[in-house]
């Protein structure tokens, strides 16, 4: 009553000298969507796979989140966890040494490396899964990307099996200099190979991919992947418009722009990937054992030339 009358009420709210460590509300409960504005409820946001139930947004997320999402939970068996960057140029800048920004990417990302490469299964469906990290130095690609990716792709050969590659990057790993850029020929060539195979490439891309990956293997892939609002390109929108000196079209180099403009086969919401993926898979598969595909390496074997299929409409001839 004394309380009252002084006008204070029977509840204080603490001083903050008072702990409150046991009542603290989590700084990443809640998120903004940064397209819609909307606050979403972190719990829902990732049982949404990181979209925006609102308005569709994609988050950006991890290798680990996107290996999670598209493979049997503990299926995937991963590949060169060994192979460590190195610093053939002794690379210094205003920021320091190169190795210390490898130690410093290491800490933010969790990986040793912005590739993550590994055998995975999707309801039973055996493939090669490849996906970048861009927590780590932007997923830029360097020397052990391109060993990684080419050793990836061999393992496929050798396995029979698909391949899929998740890309995101901003471009060449300028600490490595040409030995980075020597990587774009060389992950082609490995894509070369596995095509020589009939083995089919499905490639991803996703919010960012610029530079000398989206410029060699990602989009030379036998299917080309892109999820909503990507953004997909070579060089930046503020350099294109200053070398060209011209201004450039509204959504340019998001993946709605690319594929109105023939450059992508299709944009797939994250929550549909693993059903695209296993129809994919699936095709492949009936292609694999037709008849026909089963004639012509028969012949190729053989060193024969294939004969041509006929069509026939079912209509039969009349007899002479």
């Amino acid at each position: 009553m004394r309380n009252l009358l002084q006008g204070r009420g029977k509840f204080r709210p603490k001083s903050q000298d008072d702990h409150r460590e046991e009542n603290a509300i989590p700084e990443d409960l809640w998120v903004k969507c940064p397209k819609c504005g909307e606050v979403l409820y972190s719990k829902e946001l990732a049982n949404n796979a990181e979209v925006c139930p609102k308005c569709g947004h994609h988050f950006r997320i991890t290798a680990r989140q996107r290996i999670a999402l598209l493979t049997d939970n503990g299926s995937f068996e991963e590949w060169d966890t060994d192979l460590r960057p190195d610093d053939p140029l002794e690379f210094v800048d205003l920021q320091g040494p190169y190795p210390n920004k490898i130690r410093s990417a290491e800490k933010k990302s969790g990986e040793h490396e912005s590739l993550v490469t590994g055998l995975a299964t999707l309801k039973q469906r055996r493939y090669v899964l490849i996906v970048a990290e861009f927590n780590f130095l932007g997923a830029s690609m360097g020397s052990v990307w391109g060993e990684k990716l080419t050793r990836a792709v061999e393992r496929a050969i050798e396995r029979e099996l698909p391949v899929l590659t998740v890309n995101a990057s901003g471009g060449a790993r300028m600490h490595e200099g040409v030995f980075s850029l020597m990587q774009m020929a060389k992950t082609v060539s490995a894509f070369e190979r596995l095509g020589r195979a009939r083995l089919p490439h499905f490639s991803l891309l996703v919010d960012p991919c610029y530079g000398g990956v989206t410029a060699s293997y990602a989009t030379v892939a036998d299917i080309i992947l892109a999820e909503p609002g990507a953004m997909i390109g070579f060089a930046g929108q503020r350099v294109i418009e200053q070398v060209t000196r011209q201004k450039l079209p509204e959504g340019f180099q998001t993946a709605e722009f690319l594929f109105e403009h023939g450059m992508l086969d299709l944009i797939v919401d994250r929550n549909n990937l693993p059903a695209m993926l296993l129809n994919l898979i699936d095709h492949h598969q009936r292609l694999s054992r037709s008849p026909v595909t089963t004639r012509i390496e028969q012949a190729a074997t053989n060193g024969l030339a294939p004969a041509e299929p006929v069509a026939t409409s079912g209509r039969k001839e009349p007899a002479s």
